[in-house]
């Protein structure tokens, strides 16, 4: 919002036609009502003109949702609002504003991107190692620059804060062990199909604690709200449909995994890499599933706005002739037309029957 802000300024809009109020700042945690707020905005505008306004976690005050609405109907406002969690939209605000408002979804640093702020490392594979062990959060990016210890920090206290409050104080769970025990396992399962009696089992083996299929559910609805894990459905490639049934799940920053004790270097580079390529298509535009198709997988199939599909199939490496057939056995089971890509760290691009096998650092890096 700030860069936004300061380019409204060099178009030579006046500083007192644009407000910003942040309510995570203390000053702005007190407020309880919104009518309130409404006011305090309203006496800091000038009466003539357009005006910016600039919500920073607008979610935190009680019924937000009127706030925003009426702030929407003066005319002569321009409104901007940002939260760091689903409930924003998820809430009567979509209600309110049907048909009235653009979402933008923002996304942590793409592999392009990071490359950037590391402009003087010139080897691309040990940059990309880097991205997959480190985070690809701004802050933590910057912050790895001076120290590790300040980006371990950075990304504790990060995920403390989604954890405890976008999670256990807004829902007042009081097993905080469990919420933990459950984060763990889907961090440690990202890119397998999984569902909450997988997760409930498994805690039951560990902790003899139980739980049910619905508390599991309701967890992790919780995670995904807050954007700490994005589920990935699957969808049925010959039938061309989305499946009601288990899903897989990425996290929204390596970094977090990273953090936890579950996670060594190095390790798990194949699930890494996955959860690297789902975010780079969904920011790349399109709907991201899995493929399913009778025993077949195939790692994503992206679904663009013009109806047309993408195959993918992410592979750490197939050198071996035995890995690259089953790699390419997926793709080669689709009977259509659309693209089908095969992404693995292997340097020998090449077409096979029709499939792109690219270097996954080639195509990330490639803006087209």
């Amino acid at each position: 919002m700030m860069e936004f802000q300061a380019l409204l300024k060099s178009k030579g809009v006046d500083e007192k036609r644009i407000l910003t109020l942040n309510f995570e700042e203390r000053e702005n945690s007190q407020f309880e009502d919104w009518r309130i707020v409404y006011d305090l905005i309203m006496s800091r505008l000038p009466f003539t003109e357009k005006k910016y306004v600039f919500l920073d976690e607008v979610q935190l005050i009680p019924h937000f949702e009127k706030l925003v609405d009426a702030l929407y109907v003066n005319k002569d406002i321009d409104l901007y609002i940002t939260g760091s969690n689903a409930y924003l939209l998820s809430s009567e605000l979509t209600t309110l504003l049907s048909g009235r408002y653009i979402a933008i979804n923002l996304h942590p640093f793409s592999f392009a991107e990071y490359a950037t702020a590391f402009e003087e490392q010139k080897d691309t594979s040990r940059l990309f190692r880097q991205y997959m062990n480190g985070s690809c959060f701004p802050e933590a990016t910057n912050l790895s620059k001076i120290s590790p210890e300040l980006t371990n920090t950075y990304l504790k206290s990060l995920y403390e804060t989604i954890v405890v409050k976008d999670i256990s104080k807004r829902h007042h769970l009081r097993k905080f062990d469990t919420l933990q025990r459950i984060i763990n396992f889907l961090f440690d399962s990202i890119g397998s199909i999984i569902s909450p009696n997988n997760i409930a089992d498994e805690l039951k083996r560990v902790t003899k604690e139980s739980l049910s299929h619905n508390t599991v559910q309701k967890y992790i609805r919780f995670f995904t709200e807050s954007y700490l894990i994005y589920p990935v459905q699957l969808y049925n490639i010959k039938g061309k449909r989305l499946l009601a049934s288990n899903c897989k799940y990425y996290v929204v920053d390596l970094g977090l995994k990273n953090i936890l004790q579950t996670n060594k270097v190095d390790a798990d580079l194949g699930h890494k890499m996955e959860n690297v390529v789902y975010f780079e298509l969904l920011r790349r535009g399109g709907e991201v599933y899995v493929g399913k198709s009778e025993d077949n997988e195939v790692d994503f199939v992206v679904k663009k706005y013009d109806g047309q599909l993408e195959y993918y199939q992410v592979a750490y490496t197939v050198n071996d002739e035995k890995t690259l057939e089953r790699e390419l056995s997926s793709l080669r089971k689709i009977r259509d037309n659309y693209p089908k890509y095969l992404l693995t760290t292997d340097f020998d691009n090449s077409i096979i029957d029709g499939i792109k096998k690219i270097n996954l650092i080639d195509w990330l890096l490639d803006s087209k």
